[in-house]
């Protein structure tokens, strides 16, 4: 809304005052500042209001038991990182930008999926929710307009089914009529997998964070038509809008961080954590960065294939191969405490963004 108002009000005047708004690195400054400061005015209100309308975290009995302590905790705080994310970026971003009202629709709409679900447990006082059936549909009908909008207006013309791959110069994967079953698979695969490492008061939004911010560099290399060809990585017109959409997510985060930080005073829930892993994986097909999203959402990546490890051994063995999968509950298990599990992920987090920052040199 700024760029709009004030790029109107620099060809009125002709004054180069108002310039600095046209900036990105200037809004992404703008955009992460803002957001937090939502967090922090609205945050206390908001856990308030949750406490008052008795929508309390239903823990899974089968969890570890010390986690029942957290029954009485307020959930649905993704309503904070949605507000904040959203009213940031509406202020900042510019709103003509296709990537952005894709990333807003795709927002809501996933919030929206995991607001009924968390309706859902509250309601039946259970934590099934919404069948997993019933999520996935709607996470694919979104997710398969997506994949049929970029096939008509692609990211880059040149490289419409095209997929880098990480490490190597100038090599793509041609997947053809495949590639829209990819972004598909991005989009549910990523927001599920954010979904599945929200166990541990911290754990998600943490890495939320160190995700976001890397794939808004990445956005911001991409969108750069000088730095996209030196760094031999793909140009998409526009995608340099996207670093303040994720940047604003940044600073969502770490307001949100603040109350959920052990012990949490509230917890995200579906309501936060699906739509916050559909927006890296929208993210990196938006910028032609499908696969590093296997990096940079690392730790997502690992806690997914814990599950899928322990679901696919069991069913043919009949014994596990963790304690209990997530794979953070199986550290629990062993006698870790959360903190230092929590700690220990934001590390490998952070260890993995700056492996996928290699990955633009070491080709």
């Amino acid at each position: 809304m700024l760029y709009h108002i004030f790029s109107y009000l620099t060809n009125t005047f002709t004054s180069k005052s108002f310039k600095i708004f046209q900036y990105i690195t200037f809004r992404s400054g703008g955009a992460i500042l803002t957001s937090l400061l939502i967090c922090f005015i609205t945050g206390p209100y908001i856990i308030n209001k949750l406490s008052n309308f008795k929508i309390k975290q239903v823990v899974r009995i089968d969890g570890p038991s010390i986690h029942l302590k957290k029954n009485d905790t307020p959930t649905m705080g993704g309503i904070l990182i949605f507000l904040s994310l959203t009213l940031s970026t509406l202020l900042w971003a510019r709103l003509d930008n296709r990537f952005i009202i894709w990333l807003l629709i795709g927002t809501t709409w996933l919030a929206f999926l995991g607001f009924y679900d968390d309706y859902l447990k509250i309601k039946k006082k259970n934590t099934k929710g919404l069948s997993k059936k019933c999520k996935l549909l709607w996470q694919a009908i979104f997710s398969a307009l997506l994949a049929i909008y970029l096939s008509f207006f692609p990211q880059n013309s040149e490289f419409t089914t095209l997929v880098n791959v990480p490490f190597l110069k100038n090599f793509f994967l041609n997947l053809h009529c495949l590639y829209m079953l990819l972004v598909v698979i991005i989009v549910i695969g990523s927001s599920n997998a954010v979904n599945l490492t929200d166990g541990l008061d911290g754990l998600a939004v943490g890495n939320i964070t160190i995700s976001a911010f890397t794939l808004a560099l990445f956005a911001y290399f991409a969108g750069h038509s000088h730095i996209a060809s030196y760094l031999k990585i793909i140009n998409v017109t526009g995608a340099g809008e996207i670093s303040i959409f994720l940047f604003a997510l940044v600073g969502s985060c770490l307001g949100f961080l603040w109350y959920n930080s052990y012990p949490a005073e509230v917890f995200m829930g579906d309501t936060g954590s699906l739509f916050l892993g559909g927006i890296l994986g929208i993210t990196s097909v938006f910028i032609k960065q499908e696969l590093i999203l296997v990096f940079v959402g690392g730790v997502f990546f690992i806690e997914t294939l814990s599950v899928l490890i322990q679901i696919f051994y069991y069913k043919r063995t009949k014994r596990r191969v963790f304690k209990m999968a997530p794979i953070h509950h199986h550290f629990e298990m062993l006698g870790m405490s959360e903190t230092k599990i929590t700690t220990r992920f934001w590390i490998t987090g952070i260890i993995l963004a700056i492996f996928s920052f290699a990955s633009l040199k070491l080709r």
